[in-house]
């Protein structure tokens, strides 16, 4: 896992529990979105650090966003956050 629950709580500034599972799942959503942009593995991804921005990053759009997110900004926000380490190739 890249960013834990209590960390990405911080980052969002989540001080409940009712959202934990969203956020959870959000999370593993932004690590999957991050790796198939990178062109990596989660597990190759994450021993990356600065990939942990682009989670975090994700993950906030997603639950700032959730009734009305534009997958396709995201993309693009995440291709040029990712862009220093996405493999040109799968």
């Amino acid at each position: 896992m890249i960013v834990d629950l209590e960390e990405m709580k911080g980052y969002l500034r989540v001080d409940f529990n009712d959202d934990d599972l969203l956020i959870e799942e959000f999370i593993t959503t932004g690590e999957n979105l991050c790796a198939d942009i990178a062109r990596l593995s989660v597990d190759k991804l994450s021993d990356i650090p600065s990939s942990k921005i682009a989670v975090m990053y994700a993950v906030a759009y997603l639950y700032e966003h959730r009734e009305y997110a534009d997958h396709h900004a995201l993309t693009l926000s995440l291709r040029s956050l990712l862009e220093g380490i996405r493999r040109s190739e799968f």
